[in-house]
């Protein structure tokens, strides 16, 4: 694959400058804007299975997936096919629409969950899914877990994931509130622990837990780069129940991504609640939450929990989920291949950082995977704390070594990457040789 353009020559460098002129930072999402790996953002012209191609027409292997959605590959016919015949017959109506009803069947069947309500992102999903905690339990607090990212809702933004990780002044893991415009008053509702850590957790509910409406978690962590929960973590985790307080899933990121279940059904978890996003709107903006039907019964209109959105049940991004969802169901074996492939992709670059003499630590679960650069064991990252020692400098490198030979990962350390169905032997391949000549650039 060919290098990219340079910054003085390149149409995305032109677009980024216009961008700036007119957006913060030039992007609509912090981490867009590779302030932690330097360079240019490449903007995007189109994507087809498991590549994107930029506005200068260089074509990237792509670990991204739009975050997570895309885990049929972009573009795919399925989805598109419902996305237009869904735009046929308008692209919102302010009024129900069958389809929304459609896929709350097929998300309560897979899942579990006895009511959902739609929304149209992962921040409205677990911002609503707090206030019907509050509403429900009469409560004020809750709990949060260092490096796990529940969207930008004001009472979220404590220690939050990899998009302040990698764009804060200073020190990894800004003191509450780690967002300027978030009331100290408001924040110190938030309680924050670290994540994998029992003892903690069971030492707070034991003392303020009838004080607590809900603790809300990702059940594997993805903000922080990928994190796995240990089994006695998720042992805590359900005794916060017997506290009456409830338990919340933040599945925006691995929910359909681990398996039909997602993390809750790959993990055995028993959650109140459950948020979801990405893959349930097949790439369109959408977001749920749902769970047992006691709690959700306190959302309005039948219940006293207000919340409401114009776009919610979009019928467009329904279309897309239905078809999405669908696709999965109809392929039990996916999520199988898709661990066997990612399971190859860590151990390439585990032996490429090798032959380069790169310190890496890797992570991985299902089609879930981040790349540490520091020296421990793989697998050994669990808190925040642990991924926090990570050489950024050293990924940056790296990172830019991947993008100039044609491969697209996630331009921050602290974040994971997603693979998909579209991705095969001749990605992998590809993606391995990259690697390797990638590490051997890194100063290490």
């Amino acid at each position: 694959m060919s290098s990219t353009p340079s910054f003085s020559t390149s149409r995305s460098g032109a677009l980024f400058e216009r961008a700036k002129a007119v957006m913060p930072g030039g992007v609509n999402s912090p981490v867009r804007a590779f302030r932690s790996v330097g360079g240019v953002p490449r903007f995007i012209a189109s994507a087809q299975g498991a590549y994107l191609t930029d506005a200068d027409g260089q074509r990237y292997i792509d670990y991204i997936g739009s975050w997570g959605p895309m885990i049929l590959g972009h573009d795919h016919p399925a989805v598109r096919e419902a996305v237009a015949g869904a735009l046929g017959s308008g692209t919102s109506f302010g009024a129900p629409n069958e389809r929304e009803v459609e896929l709350a069947e097929l998300v309560t069947r897979l899942t579990g969950a006895e009511r959902v309500r739609f929304v149209s992102s992962g921040t409205e999903a677990t911002m609503s899914a707090l206030r019907l905690a509050r509403g429900f339990t009469g409560r004020k607090y809750i709990v949060k877990f260092r490096g796990n990212y529940h969207g930008h809702a004001d009472g979220l933004l404590v220690e939050a994931g990899s998009g302040l990780m990698t764009n804060a002044e200073g020190a990894l893991g800004a003191a509450a509130p780690s967002s300027a415009g978030v009331p100290e008053e408001y924040a110190a509702l938030t309680l924050v622990l670290d994540y994998n850590d029992p003892a903690a957790l069971d030492a707070l509910m034991g003392s303020r837990g009838q004080d607590i409406a809900a603790v809300i978690f990702e059940p594997v962590v993805g903000n922080a780069g990928v994190l796995i929960p240990t089994p006695e973590f998720l042992a805590a985790l359900h005794r916060v129940r017997d506290h009456g307080t409830l338990l919340i899933a933040d599945e925006v990121m691995t929910g359909f991504r681990l398996s039909l279940n997602g993390a809750t059904g790959l993990l055995g978890l028993r959650p109140d609640l459950r948020c979801w996003g990405k893959i349930i709107g097949g790439g369109l903006p959408v977001g749920a939450y749902g769970g047992r039907a006691e709690v959700m019964e306190f959302v309005s209109p039948q219940g006293p929990v207000y919340q409401a959105g114009t776009l919610s049940g979009n019928p467009l991004a329904m279309a897309a989920g239905l078809a999405t969802l669908r696709e999965l169901e109809a392929r039990p074996g996916l999520y199988a291949e898709l661990g066997e492939y990612t399971a190859r992709l860590a151990t390439g670059l585990r032996e490429a950082a090798e032959a380069a003499g790169v310190p890496v630590s890797i992570n991985r679960l299902g089609s879930m995977l981040t790349v540490f650069f520091q020296d421990a064991p793989d697998g050994s990252v669990a808190r925040y704390a642990d991924a926090a020692r990570s050489d950024t400098a050293a990924f940056a490198a790296w990172f830019q070594g991947m993008l100039a030979r044609g491969v697209y990962w996630a331009p921050s350390q602290f974040e994971s990457i997603f693979t998909s169905a579209a991705h095969g032997d001749a990605e992998l391949n590809a993606t391995l040789q990259a690697a390797a000549q990638a590490f051997q650039g890194v100063q290490s």
